[in-house]
């Protein structure tokens, strides 16, 4: 189906719109609004984290993604989410934190 998102509050919100894309999602932007076409499935990818509540979609969908999912700049998560690997864990996802040098 078809969903459509309107933010008028923030003006960076959607910027993890080519992030999602690069996982398969159908997203378009017209204006404030996000319009989303539901597919298939999503692929795993590596993506980046581009604020708080972005990080947290990113992981939520590399949890529904086919294939494994890379997410960078985890500090925006770990700034505004307390412990969500190991609550997400808990709940029988498969999380592995990797160490970056």
């Amino acid at each position: 189906g078809r969903s459509a998102i309107h933010e008028n509050l923030y003006d960076g919100r959607f910027n993890y719109i080519p992030e999602m894309a690069r996982m398969g999602a159908d997203i378009d932007l017209d204006g404030t609004t996000a319009l989303i076409q539901g597919v298939p499935k999503l692929s795993g990818a590596e993506v980046m984290a581009t604020d708080l509540r972005a990080g947290a979609a990113l992981v939520l969908a590399g949890l529904a993604a086919e294939g494994e999912t890379e997410v960078s700049k985890i500090h925006y998560i770990d700034r505004g989410y307390e412990n969500l690997v190991g609550k997400l864990t808990d709940l029988g996802a498969k999380i592995t934190r990797k160490r970056v040098s």
